[in-house]
Formats: C-alpha cells, structure tokens, sequence
C-alpha cells in the first residue's frame, strides 16, 4: 500500500509539492495536465517535466487522475475513434514516465455534483455539501455557477468552462440513449483501450458515479455493487478495474462498502477514503475522515482493505477546510493531512493486530528510493 496526496501542477494549487512531502507516510501524489483539452493526446514531454518537477520534491507520480474521456466517446458518435487513439497514446506516454495507474471516470455532461462547496458546519469548518432538492431545482449550469463561484478561484476538476456552453445540448441528447446503449458505449471504449493498458502495464480504475443515483435524466453506471460487478464484466481483464471511492459509493446509504471491497478487491487499483454524514439518504455534508465524524465505519472499511490485501494506491480524499486555510473547495492541506496519518494509523493498528510487527515497509522503500536520485 501507498499512501499519496491528489495535487495540481501549474500554479493551480495551494498545496504545495514541499508541503506534501512533510506529511508523514505520505510517498507521492496523484496529479493531471488539467490545460490540456479533453481528447487531446498528452505530450510525452509535458508530462517528463511534470514527473521531474515532482521527483525534485522527493516524490513519486505513478497515478494519474482524470485523463476525461471526451463526451463524443461516451456518445458514440463517429469520431469517438480519433478520441480513442489519442486516449491510447495518452496511455502510452503515461506509461513511459513511470505512471502505474489511472483513475478517469465515465460520468456524462456534469461529473460528479455538490449544491454547496463551502457549506459551514457547527465547528466553524466548511465542506462541500449535496442537497438533493436543491440540486433538482435548479438546471446544470446554475449548478455549475455555484460550484465554480464558491472554488476560491482555483479550478474544479470535472467542472472545467469548457464544459459549460454545450450542457444543455448534450443533456438533450442524452434523453436518446438507452441505459443499453450507453453500456454499449462503455462496451466498444474498454475492449479498444484496456489492451493498450495492458501492453503499456497502466492499471485503468474507473471512479463511481458521484452522487450514486440519476440527475438530469442521464444515465449512470458505478452507482453500487449491481453494476460494478456488471462494469468488471464487460472486461475480464485485471486492467480493467476501480477506484474505490468511499464517499461516493457511500453516499448511496444501500452501499455496503466493506463487503463491496471483500467481493471486487482483485480489481480495486486506487482507493479514495473519506467520510460523510447523511442529513436523509439522498442529502448529506461531507466530513472529518474519522469514523465518529460521519457514517461511515473507517475502521471496518481499512479493515476490509487489508484483510483482502489491497496493496495499491490510497489517498485521503475531500477534506474538511479547516483553521483558516484558503484553498480549492475539498482539496486544502490541512484536513487532508489529518486524515493520511488518521488513515496510516488504521492500517499500523490493524497491521499489529494480525500478529506482524509494524515495519514501515513502504515508507523506507520509499525514501531509500527518493533518496537514490
């Protein structure tokens, strides 16, 4: 197991690389080109400067999210091929820098959606926040002007402008595509780029759907269990797997996350762990990573990790924003520093109550390797 920050390059964060490499137990980041539009082939020497501005810092980048499928793909319109084959040499450069892994998801139109992203809570703390209601009153692009106007100025990911001038006519097109032809679309993407993945060793690992249920009458695929284990299917390929996402996962109250784990962690690359509290089961406030913050049970979810022994990526996902810190909404140091070591501790406890002596593994492998360049 690797524990690793998300991090954006080019100005487009508070966080920066040197503080990231302070926090203990922490060994890289997972990072994108977010300039470059989506469908365009990532420049093999972009992403060399990329890696080595990171490693400078004492850090790896072997995961990257998201490399945003181009909605002509999820469409299936004719000129998804071109999309396609420069999502493939994308795959192909990533993989000629050292890159193991690729988090993208497969969410038409919108990505994942939030009515508040800083919503205050009792404590003085903001998070980002869905209310369901609220959501459904109002249409896509008011949805994305709240978002984008509450982002501290820093961008979005999945809610990039470009995205804005075509919602309405892509979610009109939508109202024709059957849940089969959208499978479909899925279909015809893994079986052209999950041999790429395999020829090149990039590991692909979709993200759920965030929130887990249907908005705008577009269709959804990783909502629970059901369709995971029909995703997985489509392609039986270990290339072919998921980004364990707690928070949206566990925004659906029917999703048992620990069991979800014990049936698919063969094909679970990357894990996002963080908690949330649900007000109702289609409302809630994201949290603090720790089990009593939320209703999520961190230890069993660890626990279930472990037991399976998961030994991919795990990055403490959206943080509270937390002792006046000002930063992109979910994305601030601080909490999300707290709840790397709060994670670090789970495994340490668990690691010692399987009856093997806590040895920092990874971590020494990982500084003697820092350490070597």
């Amino acid at each position: 197991m690797k524990m690793i920050l998300r991090w954006f390059p080019k100005g487009d964060d508070s966080v920066t690389l040197e503080q990231i490499r302070q926090t203990p137990g922490v060994s890289g980041v997972a990072t994108c080109l977010p300039h470059i539009p989506v469908g365009m082939v990532w420049e093999l020497d972009e992403l060399r400067a990329l890696r080595r501005e990171i490693n400078d810092a004492g850090l790896e980048m072997e995961v990257i999210e998201s490399v945003n499928v181009h909605e002509d793909i999820k469409k299936g319109l004719p000129s998804r091929d071109k999309y396609i084959q420069n999502y493939i040499e994308t795959i192909k450069h990533l993989s000629a820098v050292g890159v193991k892994c690729l988090c993208y998801n497969f969410m038409p139109v919108v990505d994942w959606v939030r009515s508040d992203v800083a919503h205050r809570l009792p404590d003085g703390s903001s998070v980002m926040a869905y209310r369901h209601e609220k959501v459904l009153s109002m249409d896509p692009k008011r949805v994305a002007d709240a978002m984008v106007g509450k982002s501290m100025g820093f961008s979005l990911p999945g809610w990039e402008p470009e995205r804005f001038a075509g919602m309405a006519a892509d979610i009109e097109f939508y109202r024709g595509v059957t849940a089969k032809d959208y499978w479909e679309n899925m279909r015809y993407f893994l079986e052209a780029v999950v041999p790429a993945a395999e020829r090149y060793d990039v590991k692909m690992a979709i993200h759920p759907d965030d929130p887990p249920w249907s908005l705008f009458g577009l269709p959804k695929l990783v909502d629970g269990a059901d369709n995971i284990r029909a995703f997985l299917a489509l392609c039986e390929s270990p290339y072919s797997g998921l980004t364990l996402c707690t928070g949206s996962l566990g925004a659906g109250v029917h999703n048992d996350i620990p069991a979800i784990i014990h049936e698919f962690a063969p094909r679970i690359h990357f894990t996002h762990l963080r908690n949330l509290k649900h007000l109702s089961d289609r409302d809630f406030d994201e949290s603090a990573h720790l089990s009593a913050c939320g209703d999520l049970d961190m230890f069993a979810i660890v626990k279930a990790l472990y037991d399976r022994g998961f030994d991919g990526y795990i990055r403490p996902d959206h943080g509270r924003m937390i002792w006046g810190e000002k930063a992109r909404p979910g994305y601030g140091l601080y909490d999300r520093a707290l709840g790397a070591n709060y994670l670090l501790g789970l495994w340490e406890a668990i690691d010692k109550m399987s009856g093997r002596p806590w040895v920092s593994r990874d971590l020494s492998l990982a500084a003697a390797g820092r350490q070597s360049r």
